[in-house]
């Protein structure tokens, strides 16, 4: 489902990656796990179509995500992908239901039918009592449910996590490693995580560690 391969990125003088090869199958949950420095969120924000690598390639479904430009690009990323990321950088202004739908806006789908998929979204996640709260009024796991709730909205071939449970407790930590395989046991979900979390690293099907720039 995704292949990068070659992948190497500089910025001046320092070589971040240094020619990445991966592969990541439908329906997989994969840690990327290394050092501080390693390259792992470079990686990610590549493999995310964030950042463009200077050599390799990067496909997802067969489509090359380097053969695109600035509007399709957009476009496949708004169609195709879900992020979620340490703080979950949900809009101050706008309830839960408000934010989940924003991707589905931008896409030009039916506010109301959007709506309704993102209340089903929320009762799956167990937040249907939280649709018309503000980001002030959840605590630290509802906000980041209703960030992974924002990532499925558009039905995405994966989801790239950046440090997901970073900002967490323990105890929501270990509700939202369970969230991530319940979405691949329910949906066949792919997720692409970039973690320190060593538990939920250990629970993915795959870890792919990485050090000064490589895979190892």
């Amino acid at each position: 489902m995704i292949s990068a391969q070659g992948i190497e990125k500089q910025f001046g003088d320092l070589k971040v990656l240094k020619g990445v090869d991966l592969t990541v199958k439908q329906g997989e949950v994969v840690s990327i796990v290394g050092p501080s420095g390693a390259g792992k969120t470079t990686l990610l924000q590549i493999l995310g179509t964030l950042d463009k690598p200077n050599s390799g390639s990067v496909f997802i479904n067969d489509t090359e995500i380097q053969s695109l430009r600035e509007k399709e690009l957009a476009r496949f990323r708004n169609e195709n992908i879900g992020f979620v990321f340490q703080f979950h950088q949900l809009l101050p202004e706008f309830t839960a239901v408000e934010n989940i739908i924003l991707p589905a806006l931008i896409a030009g789908k039916n506010k109301s039918k959007s709506e309704k998929k993102a209340r089903e979204i929320l009762n799956f996640l167990n937040l249907k009592d939280r649709e018309h709260h503000k980001p002030a009024e959840l605590s630290g796991g509802e906000k980041q449910r209703i960030a992974i709730a924002r990532a499925l909205i558009n039905d995405p071939d994966v989801v790239f996590a950046d440090e997901p449970t970073g900002s967490l407790d323990s105890k929501n930590q270990e509700e939202l490693q369970k969230l991530f395989f319940s979405l691949r046991d329910e949906f066949n979900q792919t997720f692409v995580i970039v973690t320190h979390d060593l538990h939920l690293a250990h629970l993915s099907d795959r870890e792919i560690k990485m050090k000064d720039g490589i895979v190892i």
